[in-house]
């Protein structure tokens, strides 16, 4: 039996899958590692934790399928985008990796959309936020300067952590369009917006495609991994890229539902939508792209409550259960890194309205729930404003997926026929891309036909779409009424 590895390193845990050639899952791992939150409005992690993390995955993956290392002929890593890993000229780093959820770049967000909003929404298809890259490089510029002085080679997650597998530093065009720093059109860094963070374009990695074999691991790498010395590793790309690679979602007019650290709702078009509530990738099916919505906190929501308040998700999930739609008067806003679609404001504030005395734990896990999928809703109704027209049935993709109770009461609050396939983690995916690579599936369209499995359809409840929908427009009453109070902090 020959295999393929596929790694992804997500909000809060890696995961990694072993498939065989076959396309069938012979072992998974899951890891978790901490995210920091040093200071208000930050959100960093250690990129010594993703390792430790990776070399947990691996053993755990021989472990339990007793393949031999040498028997993988292909592997790939993938994470979320935008999360930068400063390095010096020794390809050291110099801070801990300022995640993308992290909102300090506040101020100079602002002052990049007023001076060059224009030419950067031009060029690079998104207006500045927290979120990018380019703002948070002006944040260290200003307040650690004796680290950004030091900046001689910029990573991204993935990179990163390839970079340690293989001594290889490079970039995947879909990764280097989430930095704020790429022109889009000409699919080049930009020495324009490279300049407007203060930064030489030398130190960006060489751009190169998401199934590109970059190098292999190297003899260092498998001693302190268990993999095998010049097992070939590809560039990867992007989790949610993968996701929808996973899921089967790779032509035109697909649609997927995202529940993970971020949420998302996704359309696979023809061509880029530039628009200020969206976020523009491309896919790895040449022509395509995926714009999408963004949640900045759905799975993220729920695991900040589980860790906060205590319980399993299983025990949170079933008391939940026995809460009525609209949690009697009990609503949450799940900003608590700001929000994305389709405000685009970093002041925004998590919050839980309407409490009363007779409300229970339970009352406050469903209305996490319930909140998630109001803000789901957020961006569907984005989506419609905006003319991208989407299937009435999605795939539903991330963690959030297992959880029965939130499946339906996705499905209900967006009034989708919501399926699921037997996998659609990302780590998946990137199993599924190396396979490309090593020439096991001739193209995209083949590894889905061999690997993706139908799972689970949910069909939406159009009594309790009524209901829901009766209480988002209280959600949306008290976000008008908090939103000007947030901003002045």
């Amino acid at each position: 039996m020959k295999y393929l590895l596929g790694i992804d390193f997500g909000g809060g845990s890696s995961k990694a899958t072993l498939i065989g050639t076959d396309g069938k899952i012979k072992a998974e791992s899951t890891a978790e590692y901490p995210t920091l939150y040093p200071a208000s409005g930050a959100c960093e992690q250690l990129p010594d934790d993703w390792l430790r993390a990776l070399k947990q995955n691996v053993a755990e993956l021989f472990e339990k399928s007793s393949a031999n290392p040498a028997d993988i002929l292909c592997l790939a890593v993938d994470s979320a985008t935008h999360t930068a890993v400063l390095c010096d000229k020794n390809f050291n780093p110099l801070r801990s990796a300022v995640h993308w959820t992290d909102s300090r770049s506040r101020r100079q967000a602002e002052y990049l959309n007023k001076n060059f909003g224009d030419v950067i929404f031009k060029t690079a298809f998104h207006l500045p936020d927290t979120i990018w890259t380019l703002p948070q490089l002006l944040w260290i510029k200003e307040n650690e300067p004796d680290v950004f002085k030091n900046i001689r080679h910029i990573f991204f997650e993935k990179d990163f952590i390839r970079y340690r597998l293989t001594g290889v530093w490079c970039t995947d065009y879909i990764e280097a369009e989430g930095s704020m720093l790429f022109d889009c059109n000409k699919l080049e860094w930009s020495e324009e917006l490279c300049a407007l963070a203060g930064i030489d374009v030398s130190a960006l990695p060489p751009v190169v495609s998401p199934s590109d074999i970059i190098g292999g691991v190297t003899v260092k790498a498998a001693e302190e991994t268990g993999l095998a010395a010049g097992t070939p590793v590809v560039c990867g790309t992007t989790d949610t890229c993968m996701e929808m690679f996973a899921s089967g979602a790779v032509n035109r007019g697909d649609t997927t539902v995202k529940l993970a650290t971020a949420g998302r709702i996704c359309v696979i078009t023809d061509r880029a939508y530039p628009n200020r509530h969206l976020v523009n990738y491309s896919h790895i099916e040449k022509g395509l792209w995926y714009p999408g919505t963004a949640t900045k906190a759905a799975a993220s929501s729920y695991r900040w409550y589980r860790d906060t308040f205590g319980g399993s998700y299983k025990e949170l999930d079933s008391s939940a259960g026995n809460i009525p739609i609209g949690c009697d008067g009990l609503i949450f806003h799940p900003y608590i890194n700001g929000e994305l679609t389709p405000y685009a404001d970093p002041a925004l504030c998590g919050s839980f309205t309407g409490v009363r005395a007779t409300h229970t734990k339970a009352h406050f896990t469903r209305a996490v729930l319930e909140g998630v999928c109001y803000s789901l809703l957020d961006s569907e109704i984005t989506l419609d404003s905006i003319g991208i027209e989407h299937k009435k049935t999605a795939v539903l993709i991330g963690g959030g997926a297992k959880g029965g109770i939130w499946r339906q009461m996705t499905a209900d609050v967006l009034g989708l026929t919501l399926k699921t396939t037997e996998c659609s983690d990302s780590s998946f995916g990137s199993a599924m891309l190396a396979g490309i690579a090593a020439g096991v599936f001739s193209d995209v369209k083949e590894a889905v036909k061999v690997c993706v499995k139908p799972d689970s359809v949910t069909e939406p409840n159009s009594e309790n779409t009524e209901k829901y929908h009766k209480v988002f427009e209280e959600y949306k009453k008290i976000h008008d009424a908090l939103a000007p109070i947030y901003s002045l902090r």
